[in-house]
């Protein structure tokens, strides 16, 4: 029954931080590139999500600023999508509640990322990160979402949406809920760290070095780059040959996210060739792609009361979605509702 939904993309990212590289190569391109292909696209600043862990008032209000103008900067037009922040949108929260009596503990207690946030101190971490998935399938439950752009590693996430929306529609009787499909593509649709190629480029690692910040100038990006760990053997002419190599698997594959081509297009180029003619290569590319974005993210932080009347806009035509979905879920569990 996901067919009869209409089409439409919902996607978010927390801004518990600076966004970096691997923020606009695995979401924010990508969240422009569905402008204008035909479903409707729904972009949020997920800033409830974020309180999982303690956030700093003054700065999460910051930040939540900063990821709305790097959205902008990086191509996502608020007046061809709705952008906006989470708790702007009263139906974020309500549906979660509403889903935390559908899911089940033991789908909860299989999430890896729990896991792997929470480390041994599970004891310790808030019921919010814990919960944080059903409030993810309210995220994108909410608008009818059928297309949600993620990276590999929120795949489970999305999987678990479509067991809530399934297990609520049969419950209840009803088709009422799609099931959203999870787009996963691209070359780097997870960028890892500079410093440690098996894992995930990230904006909490406490290392600068591991990752490149979309509000480096071009001085620190290259030196970035140049200092990024790599090994001293040769790029070979084909991707299966870096299997085992994963620093030198990373760098490849964001040249070739930039660039937008194959990774194998990129290896073809620089077979046989080192990291010392490689890198600057890719410094090139990285900073003509990210400099301008780094631009229009102060034009639009310049005006902090601008972004604020931008998220307000989106969140009112994002409530005017969620709200009668929300309504009507309710009312399809038996829920009494005041009308006028």
């Amino acid at each position: 029954m996901a067919n009869a939904h209409k089409p439409r993309v919902f996607s978010g990212i927390q801004p518990s931080g600076g966004l970096t590289l691997g923020n606009y190569l695995g979401a924010l391109k990508r969240f422009a590139a569905f402008q204008g292909t035909g479903p409707e696209t729904i972009y949020c600043l997920v800033d409830l999500h974020a309180l999982t862990v303690w956030q700093d008032p003054a700065l999460l209000a910051d930040r939540t600023r900063e990821a709305a103008a790097a959205f902008m900067a990086a191509g996502v037009d608020p007046k061809q999508s709705i952008l906006f922040n989470q708790s702007q949108v009263p139906a974020h929260a309500e549906l979660a509640w509403l889903f935390n009596t559908v899911a089940r503990l033991g789908w909860m207690n299989r999430m890896t990322q729990f896991k792997d946030k929470a480390g041994k101190n599970s004891e310790n971490v808030s019921l919010g990160l814990y919960a944080y998935p059903a409030l993810m399938a309210a995220d994108i439950l909410a608008y009818h979402g059928t297309l949600v752009p993620v990276g590999e590693d929120q795949k489970q996430h999305v999987e678990l949406t479509r067991d809530i929306a399934a297990k609520f529609n049969h419950d209840y009787g009803t088709e009422f809920f799609p099931s959203p499909e999870p787009l996963i593509e691209g070359a780097a649709t997870r960028v890892m760290s500079l410093r440690d190629g098996s894992k995930k480029m990230s904006k909490s690692d406490p290392s600068d070095a591991s990752r490149i910040n979309l509000t480096d100038d071009a001085d620190a990006i290259s030196q970035k780059i140049r200092k990024a760990r790599t090994d001293a053997e040769p790029l070979p002419g084909r991707m299966s040959d870096l299997a085992a190599r994963p620093e030198a698997r990373n760098l490849v594959n964001i040249y070739a996210a930039l660039t937008d081509e194959t990774p194998d297009a990129v290896l073809a180029r620089f077979e046989g060739q080192g990291f010392g003619a490689f890198k600057p290569a890719l410094s090139e590319v990285a900073v003509a792609t990210l400099g301008p974005i780094t631009r229009r993210m102060q034009e639009y932080l310049a005006d902090p009361a601008e972004i604020d009347r931008i998220l307000g806009d989106g969140a009112m035509r994002a409530d005017a979605i969620a709200h009668p979905i929300v309504e009507e879920t309710k009312a399809i569990m038996g829920l009494l509702r005041s009308r006028p």
